[in-house]
């Protein structure tokens, strides 16, 4: 039986993979990514028989963090992730909410920051942290060697790669986090990713117009 047990719950009008990834042998699970919908998320643990311990983000965009304040007081979890440089994306949440037309929002600091070759305990699972700057400059991805399973945010995607033309986005500096970071981590490794369905690294490698080896 794999360590892991996980469930995509789509959140928010712009469909955002919140992801909930359960330590088997405990019951103990993180949240990633709770854009909104907080009842849909709460349901799904209760589906799963988990008792959730914190929340982990990949960045601070209002659609992948909007319910985390609430969510983190409602549960009394704490919050991991993501990487400080995003910051400035978490004390602009009230703005983004107005922005794109979401509820209001509250800010809130995370409990810790992540930076790369950290690593986050869900119950007896280990994940490692990957800062993956270029979409936003604190993103990370966390990744399961022993479920070769990655959690990639607004990284990657089936068939395409996140946006770099919100502020601090980088081009360049997205395609070295994909090339260099994520595809040496195997081409059997899936990948859970902020919208639209799962793949693989291989397959990206290979097919993907953006990033792949057959790029013009």
């Amino acid at each position: 039986m794999s360590a892991l047990s996980v469930a995509v719950v789509p959140v928010t009008a712009f469909a955002q993979n919140c992801t909930i990834v359960m330590c088997n042998s405990t019951r103990q699970a993180a949240i990633i990514d709770p854009g909104g919908d907080l009842n849909k998320i709460k349901q799904q643990l209760d589906k799963m028989g988990a008792s959730a311990s914190k929340i982990l983000l990949t960045h601070a965009h209002i659609d992948h963090a909007g319910g985390t304040a609430e969510l983190s007081k409602e549960l009394n979890l704490p919050i991991e992730g993501p990487h400080k440089g995003d910051l400035f994306w978490i004390e602009g949440l009230p703005q983004q909410s107005a922005m794109f037309g979401f509820p209001a929002v509250e800010t809130f600091t995370p409990d810790r920051w992540l930076d790369d070759h950290d690593q986050v305990q869900v119950g007896e699972v280990t994940l490692q942290v990957i800062h993956t700057p270029g979409h936003t400059p604190g993103h990370v991805v966390f990744y399961s060697a022993e479920n070769k399973l990655a959690f990639v945010g607004d990284v990657l995607f089936n068939g395409s790669i996140g946006r770099t033309d919100f502020p601090q986005g980088n081009h360049p500096e997205l395609i070295a986090s994909i090339r260099e970071k994520l595809f040496p981590l195997g081409d059997d490794i899936e990948f859970i990713c902020g919208h639209g369905p799962n793949s693989t690294f291989g397959h990206e490698r290979q097919t993907n117009p953006f990033v792949s080896d057959h790029r013009g």
